[in-house]
């Protein structure tokens, strides 16, 4: 070897020894992607920015739910997010008597334009660590509403002004039954009954970090709605499903395919997920769902027919990362957990079904969060749960049970929480994007979206959008 080629061969060992020796192994994010579509070409991820902080102009921080929907009737989707502020409060029970706790949290809006790097942000209302959204049309005016739930006080009701709802300001409504009954994480919009006007589903877990005494107490998971205006708290009613142990969620879904809508629900305390069968005219019928291999707590749930059987199948938050389960002919029967996968040491906890690769089947994007300061840089260990953004791809007929899928990373970083996605091809280019929000991680706190990037050569996994942030680090 010349002995230029050698200096430059032990000069570049040492840079990357020396700047990889804090974290055990190159960053993540910098490492060439080995993951690739259907068509050959490698898979990587670029960052962009919708809402965070700076954008906003003030302390945007706690960012949790988003969802989409084109608010305003121009074309184009808009993001509803909600932003918690969930490094200023804090609850052993939010059943105490008197609590309440500051309305510092934000609502936002993002409208969307033919650019998708293009979006213009404004502030629909502030509320007291507001966790959750869903949008639909309530009052049937042709304009979509939205339901918000505040994680330490209520469910919101927020009314689309209409054509002017970039100026002017949204009419609110705190449902009445909802206040001093505890934490609202998890809210959906549906008809249930087909009257073409939707209902709000939500199941109230209690308090946001349940002691004992909420694991021990049953909480209700209800069916909101509303007959005239919505605007008048006395149109509403309340249809209690049943009471569970720290309930976090109640999704609609058509579970047994005969054109309706069911709710699956699932709690924390017990551990398990249960589903309530439409039989019309707003009454439910509760069936256990037994899942055979894997424990599911139902955090955060997707549907999709995995293995080609013509019947609906439950993606779910096990203890030990992701599973789907297996809808039996019998849906009274056991439904077999799959393994899809984990990324220790950090917590999976947002995810979503995504063909990723282009291949025709369903991939799953998730994302973790730190347990380090939510405020600023830390000495935080490698080994700690970390903020973490990964794909597991679909093996298809490759597929094994006990086999879990292939993980490729995509970033991994000393803070953040990614706890929901929406995919979208928001480019146009054919492949589909994420968006997501980020907490846990003040300044950086907001709203995203990654641009799926595929090129003929490896290039680094992931690309962030700022010059300056939280240090993206390699694994254990």
């Amino acid at each position: 070897m010349r002995p230029e080629l050698f200096i430059r061969l032990v000069v570049t060992i040492w840079f990357l020894a020396s700047s990889t020796a804090s974290s055990g192994e190159t960053p993540i994010g910098q490492q060439l992607s080995d993951s690739k579509a259907a068509n050959g070409l490698y898979i990587s991820w670029r960052e962009h920015l919708i809402d965070d902080a700076e954008i906003a102009g003030f302390n945007l921080t706690g960012s949790d739910g988003l969802v989409m929907a084109d608010i305003d009737g121009d074309g184009y989707e808009d993001i509803i997010s909600v932003h918690e502020a969930d490094d200023d409060y804090d609850s052993a029970s939010s059943n105490d008597d008197g609590f309440a706790p500051d309305a510092g949290g934000h609502i936002r809006l993002a409208f969307g334009s033919a650019d998708p790097t293009v979006w213009h942000n404004i502030t629909l209302a502030e509320a007291p660590a507001p966790e959750d959204a869903a949008i639909a049309d309530i009052n049937g005016d042709g304009f979509p509403d939205v339901m918000v739930a505040v994680e330490l006080a209520y469910l919101l009701f927020l009314q689309n002004p209409g054509p002017d709802a970039r100026t002017e300001p949204w009419p609110q409504l705190i449902l009445p039954m909802t206040k001093e009954r505890g934490s609202f994480i998890r809210v959906f919009l549906a008809d249930l009954n087909g009257d073409d006007r939707p209902e709000a589903i939500a199941a109230n877990k209690g308090a946001q970090r349940p002691g004992l005494r909420d694991l021990m107490r049953s909480d209700p998971v209800s069916i909101y709605s509303v007959t005239g205006d919505p605007l008048d708290g006395a149109n509403w009613q309340e249809t209690i499903l049943g009471k569970y142990s720290v309930p976090q969620n109640a999704q609609p879904v058509d579970l047994d395919d005969d054109g309706d809508l069911d709710i699956v629900i699932g709690s924390r305390g017990e551990e398990r997920i249960a589903w309530f069968e439409n039989l019309g005219d707003q009454v439910f019928k509760e069936h256990a769902i037994g899942t055979i291999g894997r424990h599911a707590h139902g955090f955060n749930m997707d549907y999709a027919d995995m293995n080609g059987d013509g019947r609906l199948d439950i993606v779910s938050l096990t203890r030990r990362g992701v599973a789907w389960f297996q809808q039996p002919k019998n849906m009274d029967e056991g439904w077999i957990g799959h393994p899809i996968g984990a990324f220790p040491p950090d917590i999976l906890i947002g995810m979503t079904l995504v063909d990723v690769d282009g291949d025709g089947d369903h991939d799953l994007f998730a994302g973790g969060y730190s347990r380090g300061s939510r405020r600023e840089e830390s000495d935080t260990p490698i080994d700690s749960p970390l903020g973490r953004l990964a794909w597991f791809e679909n093996p298809g007929s490759d597929y094994a049970p006990g086999k879990d899928w292939t993980r490729h990373e995509v970033s991994r970083r000393k803070r953040g929480m990614f706890d929901q996605f929406i995919a979208r091809d928001l480019d146009g280019d054919g492949d589909m994007d994420l968006l997501s929000t980020r907490g846990n991680s003040a300044p950086y706190d907001g709203v995203f979206w990654l641009e799926q990037v595929r090129t003929s050569k490896p290039m680094p996994r992931f690309k962030a959008a700022r010059d300056k942030e939280s240090e993206e680090v390699g694994l254990p």
